[in-house]
């Protein structure tokens, strides 16, 4: 198998997590080494869940207001070309210690995927780029779901309603970081994404749906429609699957589509290993 990444992507609810445990069970089966990433993965290579990101005043600033978490945040705070990271999650984690509200609120701010889309376009780009440097070397084949495609639709998109091809021109340039790995993209389909979104909302906890349906009505695209409830939430979704189909069209990567809608998971293994074996 000539690639050292296999990218998982499609929409909420269309079986991305199952489909990229099968790949990498299917992987580990024979014998090949790899190592497999879901989405909200804190130690992910490639991209960044619960993180921060401050200037150096900005982090001055942040010590004033820690009190007693201030040693703590010295400890875990990662410096990288004048960029103040904080793995926030992590390090409450760690500590088993929440951060008073005040003070989460102060972090949250400057979550990665809270910054302005330039800024978080630029910082993704660059701890891609570190992954790629990492893993050129060796045999080993790496899987990702969802953060090459669905997190830059999901912010410039969803979150800052940002024109097409401003959204599509983010994809492209990780996928030419990313070129020298021979990356592989597996599309994970739905014939009814009405469907789909309304069994994964019946099978997750209502703290899941309530969240999505938040984010996705309450800024950018959704607001800017002002869509209201889980069906505004749909009605971007839909928007957002035909963003995602121009953007699989346009990129010239090794790609395939699977399609998951019976959800029979023997039958979709055996798909699977097929696609994968033609590599």
């Amino acid at each position: 198998m000539d690639t050292k990444l296999i990218l998982v992507e499609g929409l909420p609810g269309f079986g991305k997590s199952m489909t990229a445990k099968l790949i990498y069970d299917s992987l580990m089966e024979r014998n090949i080494d790899a190592e497999l990433y879901l989405e909200g993965d804190l130690h992910h290579p490639a991209d960044y869940d619960g993180v921060a990101c401050f200037t150096r005043e900005q982090y001055e600033d942040l010590l004033l207001h820690s009190r007693g978490l201030k040693e703590a945040i010295k400890d875990f705070i990662q410096v990288k070309d004048r960029h103040y990271f904080l793995p926030y999650e992590i390090m409450k984690l760690r500590l088993n210690r929440q951060f008073p509200d005040p003070l989460m609120s102060k972090v949250f701010e400057h979550d990665i995927y809270e910054l302005p889309f330039e800024r978080n376009k630029e910082l993704i780009a660059n701890k891609w780029e570190e992954f790629v440097q990492e893993y050129s070397f060796g045999n080993k084949i790496v899987i990702f779901e969802c953060c090459f495609i669905q997190n830059p639709v999901t912010i410039g998109m969803v979150k800052y309603n940002k024109p097409k091809e401003n959204v599509l021109a983010y994809v492209l340039k990780l996928a030419n970081i990313i070129e020298k790995l021979n990356p592989v993209l597996i599309y994970v389909e739905q014939d009814d994404l009405e469907f789909s979104f309304e069994k994964a909302v019946q099978e997750r906890p209502k703290a899941w749906s309530d969240g999505f349906v938040e984010y996705y009505t309450n800024q950018g695209f959704g607001k800017e429609q002002k869509y209201i409830g889980k069906g505004g939430a749909l009605a971007v979704l839909k928007e957002r699957q035909k963003i995602e189909a121009e953007i699989y069209d346009r990129l010239s990567m090794t790609k395939f589509k699977v399609n998951n809608s019976n959800y029979e998971l023997q039958r979709y293994q055996k798909l699977l290993n097929k696609r994968l074996s033609s590599l």
